[in-house]
């Protein structure tokens, strides 16, 4: 065994003063606010989304569909869950018969004053269309709604898209972490 360390940022936005347009989702989505009888759709679109990434190495839990669903339900059991921050997206374009989940997001109450995301995953196939500016504007609206200041989030440094997509959101990196995983020799 060895030890591989991964550089992540800590990226945060300041929400006071600032206005979160709804973004609508491109033709054929739909977002769908949080209910309990979704939660399965959030650890498949979860899943789907993060199997093939680097950070199901760093959270192998991500790469299971059996973790995706219990980390699913262990961040909704929290005390500081918040619905109003937790969205699923949805592809319809194949018809009402044929409906995917393609993207999750779940944000909690950190403290009194911040929100934390707790993943953004949209699935391979639908990236690039909006779908993830859909869904941070949509979270980072609820957490307004309920009086938050500040939003932040975690991030792989080798995931430039996402850092992008943050940054484009208004998200500025405050604090590198490291990560320690043990990787088996090959």
């Amino acid at each position: 065994m060895s030890v591989t360390y991964f550089k992540r940022y800590r990226m945060e936005i300041d929400l006071r003063g600032r206005r979160f347009n709804i973004v609508r989702p491109p033709a054929g989505y739909r977002l769908r606010p949080w209910t309990p009888g979704l939660l399965a759709d959030h650890a498949d679109a979860k899943y789907h989304s993060f199997r093939q990434e680097i950070d199901a190495t760093l959270f192998p839990c991500l790469g299971e569909m059996d973790g995706c669903r219990r980390l699913v339900e262990e961040i909704s059991c929290k005390d500081g869950f918040l619905a109003e921050a937790t969205w699923l997206a949805e592809y319809v374009g194949g018809g009402t018969s044929q409906v995917e989940a393609c993207g999750t997001i779940q944000g909690i109450r950190a403290s009194r004053r911040h929100g934390g995301i707790q993943n953004v995953g949209i699935t391979p196939m639908h990236r690039g269309r909006g779908i993830g500016s859909c869904l941070i504007a949509a979270t980072l609206t609820g957490f307004q709604q309920v009086g938050l200041q500040r939003a932040y989030l975690e991030v792989t440094v080798q995931n430039g898209r996402a850092i992008k997509l943050y940054q484009r959101m208004g998200f500025q990196p405050i604090k590198t972490l490291y990560k320690a995983v043990e990787l088996a020799y090959t």
